[in-house]
């Protein structure tokens, strides 16, 4: 028995553990997510499959949080990391370094997710996107301060109308910082007042290159941003999230200032066209109106005529209204006398007289009839009061009689063989009650009913 190697369970899995870490080097590993969990601590819990075995995984916060794309259950992945075993448990699991997506690359899934996402907010709606100034006058741009991109937009601007004010704030367009300094440089320029106008780009590149201009935190920037955004990344075809959630997306740097700033040349062109247009159009209406003015002279009659036959219609119209107002005056005052005296005859006055002595007859007699019933009234009253008085039980007291009640039934005593020696009895007189004991008991006498 004491030649025995008893191992706890503690020191068997310590042994398992190193021969499982000594024996594998870190490996790659190809399989499906499932079980994927989350937790506060900001870890990734999964389990990696295929279609005969399965192993547990776990990838730590400072791994994950440099994954392009969002792992899900159900995706092909290829992972790196070494095996191990995890004590409390006994089981053996991957600690996974690297994780991208099988077939896709990680940066191209993190594109789709986060576009597909972004759609369903709304932030690509066509119907919020703003219309771009025609001619603005201040111009904010947001791009690295050394690029290509910078240069080929201010040389354009400044060939085709030189005096726009130009602000740019300069960020870095590649790198890890890159995506939350342009999203700042956004924010910032629309603190500034009167800017019309903002562009928002970079040169051409790989999909790494323009990875800043693909992260969330630009896209919701230029999507809260009041000055309407021109996005101008890379070249024709490349496409960036910004360019989807932008008011307008330039297909290149070049393309944005030739958007954004008219030629002056051509405006000049514009105008001096559209004067002659005007100056052809005027003549025109001026020899439009001449001859509607020559048509209507020569069918214009002489007004002195005209005015002398208004001059004595006016006239006649004048005695005719004087006449018809003298004798609508007396057709008034006949009918205003007329109902004078109707009303003289129909006075409510003579009525409300005759009312009151009416009123004041039935108010003597109301008095008269009240004040007789209350005598009548009162002598019932007194008459009741008398009979109850007569009929009550306490007045009889008055009069020196009393009431007995045998204690503790409080029965009244109306025969004295109710009654027992020593029986305790309350008695009730005129003024108060006392409590006595019956001492002797006398037969009923013969005078008693």
């Amino acid at each position: 028995m004491s030649s025995r190697s008893i191992l706890t369970i503690s020191q068997l899995t310590a042994e398992i553990k190193t021969l499982l870490e000594r024996k594998f080097d870190p490996v790659w590993v190809e399989g499906e997510i499932s079980n994927l969990r989350l937790p506060g601590s900001g870890h990734l819990y999964f389990t990696l499959k295929d279609d005969n075995a399965q192993i547990r995984a776990v990838m730590f916060r400072l791994q994950n949080r440099l994954l392009k794309f969002d792992p899900k259950n159900g995706l092909q992945v290829i992972g790196y990391g070494r095996v191990t075993l995890y004590e409390p448990r006994g089981d053996y699991q991957l600690i996974l370094d690297y994780l991208e997506p099988k077939g896709l690359g990680a940066l191209q899934l993190a594109f789709e997710q986060l576009k597909e996402k972004l759609a369903a907010e709304g932030l690509f709606d066509p119907g919020r996107k703003r219309p771009i100034p025609h001619l603005p006058q201040k111009i904010g741009i947001v791009t690295s301060p050394t690029g290509a991109a910078i240069r080929d937009i201010l040389r354009i601007i400044d060939r085709r109308f030189a005096n726009v004010q130009v602000i740019l704030y300069p960020v870095r367009v590649q790198g890890q910082e890159a995506a939350r300094e342009i999203a700042q440089g956004i924010q910032a320029l629309n603190e500034l007042p009167d800017i019309e106008v903002m562009i928002v780009g970079r040169g051409g590149g790989s999909l790494e290159d323009l990875w800043a201009f693909n992260e969330e935190i630009v896209a919701r920037a230029v999507f809260s941003s009041r000055i309407p955004v021109i996005s101008a990344v890379g070249h024709e075809v490349d496409f960036t999230i910004a360019d989807f959630v932008a008011d307008l997306r330039a297909s290149t740097p070049s393309a944005a200032a030739e958007l954004v700033v008219r030629n002056k040349i051509e405006l000049a062109q514009n105008l001096s066209s559209l004067e002659r247009a005007l100056r052809q159009s005027f003549r025109g209406f001026l020899d439009l109106q001449r001859e509607r003015f020559l048509s209507l002279q020569e069918r214009l009659a002489d007004p002195r005529r005209r005015l002398a036959d208004q001059r004595i219609r006016l006239d006649e119209l004048s005695v005719r209204l004087a006449h018809s107002l003298r004798q609508g005056l007396r057709r008034q005052r006949d009918r205003f006398r007329l109902h004078q005296g109707s009303l003289l005859i129909l006075s409510p006055a003579r009525r409300l007289e005759e009312y009151f002595q009416s009123l004041a007859q039935v108010s003597r007699r109301l008095a008269v009839s009240i004040q007789k019933e209350i005598r009548i009234s009162r002598q019932k009253i007194e008459g009741v009061m008398g009979k109850l008085f007569t009929l009550n039980p306490l007045a009889v007291l008055e009069r020196g009689y009393s009431i007995a009640r045998v204690l503790p039934s409080h029965e009244i005593v109306r025969r004295a063989e109710d009654l027992k020696v020593n029986s305790r009895v309350n008695v009730r007189v005129h003024r108060g009650e006392f409590t006595a004991r019956v001492e002797e008991i006398s037969p009923e006498t013969k005078g008693d009913s």
